[in-house]
């Protein structure tokens, strides 16, 4: 399974309760979006996680970014998604941004809106934020692979799935 987090914006702890710690923990690949803000954040997940792919966030402090991209491309079970905070410019600017590093579909951060989008160039998913939602609900994103690609759900800290989708190979 790969599970997706993104803006924990946290001084201490990597906030991870319920279903959300669990996830991390059962995860072949964790990712983050960014928006850790503290190294001891960027520590804790990675105590947590069996592999740990992260990017920087507008709120990660210097160590962060000394640690981690503000970019990056991760492959799983065959696809290539790009991994970003945020870019100027919003969904066309995220497509573009994933179709510059031939990626399969884009994960990025920054709105705290659990979202996926699967009707533009590339899929985009935003896998909202386990703890700190401003005003949407608290999430995270799985992945498990499926025969045509991967299929996901957003799913919150208590267990409750409230969007499945399906991210299919290139050439499936």
């Amino acid at each position: 399974m790969l599970t997706v987090v993104s803006d924990t914006h946290s001084t201490e702890g990597h906030k991870l309760r319920g279903r959300t710690l669990e996830a991390v923990r059962e995860a072949d690949l964790v990712v983050h979006a960014g928006d850790f803000m503290r190294a001891s954040v960027l520590d804790a997940f990675e105590a947590e996680a069996r592999t740990f792919r992260g990017v920087y966030g507008n709120n990660d402090d210097a160590d962060i970014r000394e640690r981690l991209p503000e970019i990056r491309t991760v492959e799983y079970e065959g696809l290539r998604l790009a991994v970003t905070h945020t870019v100027r410019g919003g969904t066309t600017a995220l497509s573009l941004t994933g179709r510059e590093r031939d990626a399969d579909a884009m994960i990025y951060g920054h709105s705290h809106n659990p979202t996926v989008e699967l009707d533009g160039e590339i899929p985009l998913l935003n896998p909202g934020s386990h703890a700190q939602p401003r005003g949407h609900r608290k999430a995270h994103a799985e992945l498990e692979p499926a025969a045509d690609g991967l299929d996901g759900r957003l799913v919150t800290p208590d267990g409750d799935v409230f969007e499945t989708f399906t991210i299919t190979q290139p050439d499936a």
